[in-house]
């Protein structure tokens, strides 16, 4: 026997029913998110955090995976959870003509290493230790553009500095690419921000 839909009713004669969708199947849009560095090296923070913020027009997918322990007893093979990896996360920046955006990102990668010396983990300013790992949150947005989660990354720096490509062919914005690891994650919800959409049922 045919069962009738989940959501709306697939009967022709409804009288004074309507269909009706919950707005409680509404979701965060891909393209409803902020990037936010902190703790950045010093000389970074000379760079204003919003226009990195402002810059940054996408995000690569975010996560950790759990590599496998293989175990072989005679004709089984069974697995346990072994050491955690953070993948690898890439964010694209518009090339603003503002150029503290673009020198920020150059000097924090140069922070790791420097290419006009050779060396790795050069020194601060003022002789300082250079600490060049930061955080960053990647806030989920609603409909209002109100924060729903975040995403917070500890640990961050990055492996890599990319630019786009330069084509006359082309009509887009030129971008910059930054490759960045990062030791931790965590991902929590916000008390506030889910407009109407949550609080209804399906």
């Amino acid at each position: 026997m045919a069962q009738k839909a989940t959501y709306v009713s697939s009967e022709t004669n409804r009288g004074s029913i309507k269909p009706i969708i919950s707005e409680g199947l509404d979701s965060v849009r891909a393209y409803q998110f902020e990037i936010q560095f902190l703790d950045m090296p010093s000389l970074v923070n000379q760079a204003n955090p919003t226009d990195l913020t402002l810059a940054a027009k996408q995000v690569s997918q975010v996560g950790m995976t759990v590599e496998d322990i293989e175990v072989n007893r005679v004709n089984d093979k069974v697995f346990y959870p072994g050491k955690a990896s953070p993948e690898e996360l890439t964010v694209t920046f518009d090339n603003f003509y503002n150029k503290s955006v673009s020198n920020a990102l150059w000097q924090w990668f140069s922070s790791i290493y420097d290419p006009t010396t050779g060396k790795f983990h050069t020194e601060g300013q003022g002789g300082q230790p250079n600490t060049f790992k930061g955080r960053a949150i990647i806030v989920h947005l609603d409909s209002r553009g109100q924060p729903l989660y975040e995403t917070r990354l500890t640990g961050v720096y990055p492996k890599s500095w990319k630019t786009a490509e330069f084509n006359y062919s082309t009509n887009e914005f030129h971008t910059i690419e930054l490759g960045l690891r990062y030791d931790f994650m965590e991902h929590v919800g916000k008390d506030t921000g889910y407009g109407g959409a949550l609080a209804s049922t399906v």
